[in-house]
C-alpha cells in the first residue's frame, strides 16, 4: 500500500451513518469495481468503487460488502467478503489482504472468503424485504460499459423478483457530500503533493518544452510521494489547446508567448485534488494576457468568498455569471448593451466561460452529492472561474479546492501561488 494507514473508526463511522438511513429488514450490498481488460490479456489497474471503500476502506478486487443490521445472527450484520489467497495468486498477482488485515483496515467484525458468499446471501435474501444495491449515478455520466454492480443487480432480480429494490447510492451521495476530519486530512495531503508538483513545473517550464513533458514531471511528483498518480487526466494545455476544455492530449511544443493552462491533481488514498492555474512559458505574462489573468483572479476571489454555508450552487453560479459578465466587458469581449437585452436563459458570457464555477470533490473528482442541495459545512467544492478566447489562442483558468466551515470556508490550496506577481518571480528564479 502506497499511502499511510487510515483510521478504521473512518470506516465505521460511514457504515454507522449508512446503516442509520436504512428501514428496517433492509440488506444492502456493495461490490469492488471490475478489473478492466485491454486487448490480448492486457488489463486495467483496479479503480475501486468508491462506496465500497467509503464504508470499507478495503482496496482489492472481487470485494462485497453486506450491510444487514436487523439480520438475526450478529454476525451477519456487517460482513466483507474477499477473494481467498493461494501460492498460485502470490506468485503471478502480490499479496492479498488476510481477514485479520482486513478487519484492522475496515473495522468489519465478520470477514468471509467469497466462496461463502452464495450460501449467505440466501440466507439474508430470506430475512430481508428491502433490498439496496449500489449503482454509479451522477448527472453527468456516460456509462456504456456493464459494470461488476449492473451485472449483480440483473442476477439478484431474476432470482428474487419479488423484494423491493431500492438505491444505496441515494443514501451514499447525502452521506459523502459531508467530509470527515479524517477525509479532510487525506485531501489535504492530495493538495500538497499537487503543490509541490505545481512548484516542480514552475523550476521546469520554457519555450520548446514539450506538454508531456511537463506531464512527467507532475507524476514523477506525484509517484514519489505516495500517491499512485493524478485523480485525473492532467490537462496541460499551451496557446490555443488551453482553450479546450477537456484538452488530454498533451503533445504540443511549447512556444515563447505562449501561455500554459495547467488542470491536474493529486489522488491520494482515493481522494482527489483538482487544481487549475495559468503560467507564461516565457516567465513573464504579455501586457493582454496579465489584464485577462487578473479578471480571472478577481472572479475567483469574488466566487470562492460566496462558497458559505446557506448559499446554493443555482444562485452561486448567478452571482458568479454576472461578476464574468462585468469583466468580459471591461476586456471588451462583450458588449454591454448586449448583454443587457440578452436572452436570460443563454448569457452572452458563456462564449467565453462555458462551464460551471464549482462541484463537489472527495473520492471522484467530480464527487457525488444532490447538486441543488444548499451549501453545508463540511462540504469541499472546487472554484475554476476560466476565460477563453479561441481566436486570441489564450485560456486561462485558476482553481482551488474549498473546505466549507460555519463561519466561511478554508482554501485547501492556499499555499501554492495564484498572485501573477508571485507566479512570475518563481519562474524567473
Amino acid at each position: 500500500m502506497r499511502y499511510g494507514p487510515i483510521a478504521p473508526e473512518l470506516f465505521s463511522e460511514n457504515r454507522r451513518r449508512f446503516r442509520e438511513l436504512l428501514p428496517p429488514q433492509s440488506l444492502a450490498i456493495f461490490n469492488a469495481n471490475d478489473i478492466l481488460p485491454t486487448n490480448a490479456d492486457g488489463t486495467l489497474a483496479l479503480k475501486q468503487n468508491t462506496d465500497l471503500f467509503y464504508l470499507s476502506g478495503v482496496d482489492q478486487e472481487e470485494s462485497i460488502l453486506v450491510i444487514c443490521p436487523d439480520a438475526a445472527l450478529p454476525k451477519y450484520r456487517e460482513i466483507l467478503f474477499l477473494r481467498e489467497t493461494s501460492e498460485h495468486i502470490l506468485v503471478w498477482e502480490g499479496y492479498k489482504l488476510t481477514k485479520d488485515e482486513a478487519k484492522a483496515v475496515s473495522g468489519v467484525p465478520t470477514i468471509m472468503w467469497l466462496d461463502s458468499f452464495p450460501a449467505v446471501l440466501a440466507a439474508l435474501m430470506n430475512e430481508a424485504e428491502y433490498v439496496y444495491l449500489n449503482s454509479n449515478e451522477h448527472i453527468r455520466a456516460v456509462v456504456e460499459v456493464e459494470t461488476r454492480d449492473a451485472r449483480f443487480i440483473k442476477d439478484l432480480q431474476r432470482r428474487y423478483p419479488l423484494h423491493q429494490y431500492r438505491r444505496a447510492a441515494k443514501l451514499t451521495h447525502q452521506l459523502r457530500a459531508i467530509k470527515s476530519p479524517e477525509e479532510i486530512r487525506l485531501m489535504r495531503k492530495a493538495a500538497d503533493l499537487t503543490d509541490k508538483a505545481f512548484r516542480r513545473v514552475l523550476g521546469f517550464v520554457k519555450p520548446g518544452v514539450w506538454e508531456y513533458e511537463i506531464e512527467a514531471e507532475i507524476l514523477h511528483e506525484f509517484v514519489r510521494g505516495g500517491s499512485r498518480g493524478p485523480a485525473y487526466g492532467s490537462i496541460i494545455g499551451s496557446g490555443e489547446s488551453a482553450t479546450i476544455l477537456h484538452y488530454v492530449s498533451n503533445d504540443r511544443q511549447c512556444q515563447d508567448g505562449d501561455v500554459l493552462l495547467l488542470d491536474f491533481g493529486a489522488e491520494y488514498a482515493n481522494y482527489a485534488a483538482d487544481l487549475s492555474r495559468s503560467i507564461p512559458v516565457n516567465g513573464t505574462f504579455t501586457p493582454r494576457q496579465r489584464q485577462v489573468y487578473e479578471a480571472v483572479l478577481r472572479v475567483f476571489k469574488f466566487a470562492s468568498a460566496r462558497l458559505v454555508v446557506g448559499n446554493e450552487i443555482e444562485e452561486y453560479h448567478k452571482q458568479v455569471g454576472a461578476a464574468m459578465e462585468q469583466e468580459l466587458i471591461n476586456l471588451d469581449l462583450l458588449n454591454a448593451s448586449d448583454v443587457k437585452n440578452q436572452d436570460p436563459d443563454a448569457p452572452l458570457y458563456k462564449k467565453y466561460f462555458p462551464h460551471g464555477t464549482s462541484h463537489y470533490l472527495g473520492l471522484d473528482v467530480h464527487d457525488v452529492g444532490y447538486k441543488y442541495r444548499k451549501f453545508e459545512a463540511g462540504m469541499v467544492y472546487t472554484c475554476e472561474p476560466g476565460i477563453y478566447i479561441r481566436e486570441e489562442k489564450l485560456g486561462i483558468r485558476l482553481e482551488n479546492d474549498f473546505l466549507l466551515t460555519p463561519s466561511g470556508n478554508e482554501d485547501l490550496m492556499a499555499n501554492i501561488p495564484i498572485e501573477l506577481a508571485d507566479i512570475e518571480r518563481l519562474m524567473q528564479r
